[in-house]
């Protein structure tokens, strides 16, 4: 079986159909799944003591689960070029190449029409902070960074651990990035039990961010400002993996992202990436759906690449 043949599959698939609704409803998504079992250990153990402890054994426990069943039914799979169509098969809804185009594009439309409030509903889809006060370049800035970020995290790591690793590889993988997306959030709630699940996703994630970035340097108007822009502010930005892409970004479009923002009652004040660039506008929120876009074709070219060498 080929897993780099395998991801070539599930890419095709999710390009061509998405995750229809109609399936959606009938079955849901291996996501909400697994965002099922998070929520129910974690309402069972996320007490004291040994929050933490029971935190490192709730993060193996989901992954574990999700990386042992998908392995079982790779055994289960003929061999041969009839397995790797099963893995992609079984691989399609954990890629959202897609889902993450859709979703930003439903931003883009309005906030070009000059429908602020409509924007501001659809970026509200992808963002964790609250958009109700955000101005078109806030809205333009949110969803550019959503953008970035979310092509690292839904994306290229999925793929990323499903070459390396097959079907229990790209499962395993997003049940770290839905452990994380969960539990792995520094409040009182969440500080112990969600550490080691915080913890883990930051090391799954160190070389698909890098490699998120580099892609769209290199598919953009402007590698050379883009790869300086990833190098001198990457290590500036909150997350750890999060400012590769989105450094990378800013520096292709000639914007700037990040900087402070609003979380419920509070205001962040997190550092400018690409700092003294203007703000993004409308146009920018496009720019960078046509850098996304070419993105994934370098993206798909480079797993056609180690699926035909086997490399």
């Amino acid at each position: 079986m080929s897993f780099a043949g395998a991801m070539l599959v599930a890419m095709a698939l999710d390009l061509a159909f998405g995750w229809p609704n109609a399936l959606f409803l009938r079955i849901g998504h291996p996501v909400t799944w697994l965002g099922r079992l998070i929520g129910g250990l974690e309402a069972g153990l996320n007490r004291a003591p040994l929050r933490r402890v029971k935190g490192v054994l709730t993060a193996l426990l989901v992954t574990g689960v999700a990386g042992g069943l998908a392995a079982a039914l790779v055994w289960m799979a003929p061999g041969g070029w009839a397995g790797t169509v099963i893995a992609g098969i079984l691989a399609w809804p954990l890629v959202a190449i897609r889902s993450m185009h859709d979703h930003v594009a439903a931003v883009a439309r309005p906030l070009a029409a000059g429908d602020l409030p409509r924007a501001r509903h659809a970026v509200s889809m992808i963002v964790g902070r609250d958009p109700s006060q955000l101005d078109q370049a806030g809205v333009a800035r949110a969803a550019i960074e959503s953008l970035a970020e979310n092509t690292s995290d839904g994306i290229v790591a999925p793929l990323v651990w499903g070459v390396a690793l097959g079907l229990p590889g790209i499962a395993a993988y997003k049940a770290i990035n839905t452990l994380d997306s969960m539990i792995g959030h520094r409040n009182a709630r969440y500080e112990l039990f969600g550490w080691a699940s915080a913890r883990i996703d930051d090391g799954v994630n160190l070389l698909p961010a890098r490699l998120t970035g580099v892609l769209f340097a290199l598919t953009s108007a402007a590698p050379a400002k883009a790869l300086t822009c990833m190098w001198r502010d990457a290590r500036n930005h909150r997350s750890p993996n999060a400012g590769w892409p989105e450094s990378a970004m800013a520096g292709a479009l000639g914007i700037r992202l990040s900087g402070p923002r609003i979380y419920g009652d509070r205001v962040a004040p997190e550092p400018w990436v690409n700092a003294g660039a203007p703000d993004p506008t409308p146009l920018d929120l496009g720019r960078g759906l046509g850098l996304y876009r070419r993105a994934m074709v370098a993206l798909a070219v480079l797993v056609a690449l180690v699926a035909m060498t086997g490399w």
